[in-house]
């Protein structure tokens, strides 16, 4: 990614399903170090935790990451990012990556291709990456968020109904032995756009689906998408999850 752009990390400390989640021990150490450093090893030489906890802010300053304190009535991750530009005083051009605090093991190459999509399309104001969907059921629940994309690789729209509904029934596996695309929760923003974005109120088709970035699509925002280059491994949301993690990166430190 280009040196100039920034990876910001939003971190809460009050998580409804898991307190505390970007202080929780993996391999010996908070799980906010482990984000930072993805953030650090994708070439940025900008990387900021926006944090609304002192101890979150103190646990970064263990390992000389720059931490800003942000107010701790935001909503969503996105309004902590805002806070933070303005903060940092970040012209509006500024590509910004939103690199969520409960991502560990988040590849670092990702959040190179989410920012240099961004670049190479100057008519979108913020850009995100999909995988394809092979497995019936993950087409199926509504904890995966589908996305269908036009031809000039824009996003048209996100669900967490199966989309592309298919009218004849579900086969067996769909064209080229997939249902779908599954949205990742990754994006890469203009700083102007994302002043804008909080500023803006929640359409209803935002709230129904409790999908944020239907309100760029209703706002008439372009989201650039494409085919993520590998898939990430999960992030965490609940216990079970930090657990599967915690067994991911052992082994991979084994390895």
């Amino acid at each position: 990614m280009d040196e100039s752009d920034w990876i910001i990390i939003p971190a809460r400390h009050d998580s409804s399903r898991l307190p505390g989640k970007p202080l929780a021990e993996i391999a010996g150490r908070p799980m906010i170090h482990w984000v930072y450093e993805r953030g650090v090893a994708a070439g940025s030489e900008h990387v900021v935790v926006a944090t609304d906890d002192e101890r979150i802010q103190e646990a970064a300053a263990e390992i000389g990451a720059r931490a800003v304190l942000t107010s701790e009535g935001h909503a969503s991750g996105t309004d902590r990012l805002a806070e933070v530009i303005d903060f940092l005083e970040l012209p509006d051009e500024t590509v910004v990556v939103n690199l969520q605090g409960d991502e560990p093991m988040m590849p670092p190459v990702l959040l190179a291709q989410v920012a240099k999509l961004l670049r190479a399309k100057p008519e979108a104001a913020m850009a995100t990456l999909m995988v394809p969907i092979a497995d019936r059921e993950e087409f199926l629940s509504p904890d995966a968020v589908k996305v269908v994309a036009n031809e000039r690789a824009e996003a048209m729209y996100f669900s967490r109904a199966p989309i592309p509904f298919h009218r004849d029934g579900l086969p067996e596996a769909g064209e080229a032995g997939i249902f779908g695309f599954r949205h990742l929760g990754l994006y890469a923003y203009r700083a102007g756009f994302l002043r804008r974005f909080v500023a803006t109120g929640s359409p209803e088709i935002e709230r129904l689906e409790k999908l944020e970035q239907l309100r760029a699509l209703s706002m008439g925002e372009t989201i650039a998408i494409e085919i993520a280059e590998v898939t990430p491994p999960p992030g965490v949301d609940t216990e079970a999850d930090l657990e599967r993690v915690r067994r991911l990166m052992a082994e991979e430190m084994a390895d």
